[in-house]
């Protein structure tokens, strides 16, 4: 059986990578001419389960805890250990104490914790939450990775490809094509996100932080040699024009409040991803006239993409089993 997947964002390569691990022949279309260069080029590429189950539902922990595990054996050189890092300035206390009250696995830190973990935040913050047990990755790095890996174990890709002008030569098609398929399929809608990367070479941070705040929360992901990606805003729009001034300031305004040097920082990009969900926010596997569809990441791309390839992977793989004992 030849399978054809559309999209080379994240969904589409770690599908690829399952469907290839159990023996299926793999082709991969996209209609751009590089992989990754939707939604999950603007991730942020954080492995957190736990800090994710605040604003989520169980599934999304355990989908992310199979999420975790599964780019530790995939990609281990790519992902970086060392947890997530949860603060509030003093008057948001309320705000942390919500948050640890949602979550689990974490521990409460104090300034001098915090100081040993982040030596450059050092008297800054009295009080946080520290998951140990999370990790955090570069999405535009773990995507080449998963590209050249699938390129040698024979994936073949179909770059700049319209699936209009050509014919039908596969048996089964798998649509990973994230925004996209809100045209196609039913109950998706667009959520905005909007990202900047900043040069800070006067700070240095080891793992994610995220600043909580009841209306701007901001969460900083250092990506080494001086450089630091912020995010955070959910916009329910399939907007993905340039991004708002509203927006470039309340980060910027945020990312001050993490640490004052983010002032002399220079804006080296700014970027706007549109991601897929549903109503209730939860990716699913499921079934089109062509095949299926892995749809819905909303903001767990990264998270929870293992998770769902595994589930079509399985299900083909039944398929065909079921296949070869009609046949027998």
């Amino acid at each position: 059986m030849t399978i054809v997947i559309k999209g080379a964002g994240i969904a589409g390569l770690v599908t690829a990578h399952e469907l290839r691990r159990r023996g299926f022949t793999v082709e991969v279309h996209e209609r751009a001419d590089v992989v990754g260069g939707g939604a999950s080029h603007f991730a942020g590429g954080m492995l957190a389960p736990y800090c994710e189950r605040e604003a989520a539902t169980e599934p999304v922990l355990q989908l992310g805890l199979q999420g975790l595990d599964w780019w530790r054996r995939t990609l281990p050189g790519e992902i970086i250990s060392k947890g997530t890092l949860v603060l509030a300035q003093p008057r948001d206390m309320a705000e942390l104490s919500r948050f640890a009250a949602r979550t689990r696995d974490h521990q409460w830190v104090d300034a001098d914790a915090i100081a040993a973990l982040e030596p450059d935040l050092g008297g800054r913050f009295h009080k946080g939450l520290f998951f140990a047990g999370e990790a955090h990755l570069d999405p535009r790095r773990a995507m080449k990775r998963l590209y050249e890996n699938l390129r040698e174990g024979g994936v073949l890709f179909r770059f700049s490809y319209d699936e209009t002008t050509q014919a039908r030569t596969h048996e089964c098609i798998i649509d990973c094509t994230g925004p996209a398929a809100i045209e196609t399929l039913p109950g998706l809608r667009g959520v905005r996100g909007e990202m900047l990367y900043l040069h800070a070479s006067d700070i240095a941070l080891s793992r994610p932080i995220r600043l909580l705040h009841p209306r701007h929360p901001l969460y900083i992901v250092p990506r080494g040699r001086g450089l630091f990606m912020l995010g955070a805003t959910m916009i329910e729009a399939a907007d993905n024009g340039p991004i708002a001034v509203r927006s470039l300031m309340e980060l910027l305004i945020m990312a001050c409040a993490v640490h004052p040097s983010f002032g002399e920082a220079r804006v080296v990009e700014t970027g706007v991803g549109v991601r897929p969900a549903f109503a209730d926010n939860m990716p699913r596997v499921i079934e089109t006239p062509d095949g299926l569809a892995v749809a819905g990441m909303h903001r767990h791309g990264f998270l929870l993409a293992p998770a769902l390839a595994q589930q079509v992977a399985e299900r083909l793989q039944q398929q065909r089993i079921n296949g070869e004992r009609k046949s027998a």
